[in-house]
């Protein structure tokens, strides 16, 4: 009876299926070695009217040819902040089959300094990404009038 009980639980169990589709050539998507670059095209795909109005993390999700596969909007907050929570960072990066991410935010208040929660932060996820073979190859604050670059400044 209890054998019977216990195959009857395994039939309540949710099914997790992994898919992955892509519907841009990898010979067509954006390669990005710098963190210019990597401005250039967040610029282009960052809401303006958002920008100066409320703080939002993005993950770019790069193949391990520096090709990227995607930008994910982690989260949206208020003016002074928002949450990036590691876990979903690397939802995101294992989903997409990315090797390599680009931590990014913008500050409102159009300050490129990085704040230490910022740094904290980007030393947790980039530590948690050695587990994953996920490499953090920069965390970028963005504003509409630059980028504050942790790779290039010697903090990643």
């Amino acid at each position: 009876m209890e054998q019977l009980m216990n195959l009857s639980a395994l039939n309540m169990v949710s099914e997790v299926e992994l898919v992955y589709k892509n519907k841009v050539k990898p010979s067509e998507r954006p390669l990005v070695k710098s963190a210019k670059e990597c401005y250039g095209l967040l610029k282009l795909n960052w809401d303006e009217n958002k920008i100066e109005f409320i703080e939002q993390f993005k993950v770019v999700l790069m193949n391990r040819a520096q090709r990227v596969l995607g930008i994910y909007v982690l989260s949206t907050g208020g003016v002074a902040g928002t949450v990036a929570d590691p876990k979903l960072v690397f939802t995101a990066a294992l989903k997409a089959n990315a090797c390599n991410i680009i931590l990014t935010h913008n500050h409102p208040s159009g300050n490129l300094k990085p704040s230490r929660a910022d740094e904290e932060l980007t030393k947790k996820i980039a530590t948690a990404g050695m587990y994953l073979d996920i490499k953090v190859i920069d965390h970028i604050i963005v504003t509409s009038e630059g980028y504050y670059s942790f790779a290039d400044e010697g903090l990643l």
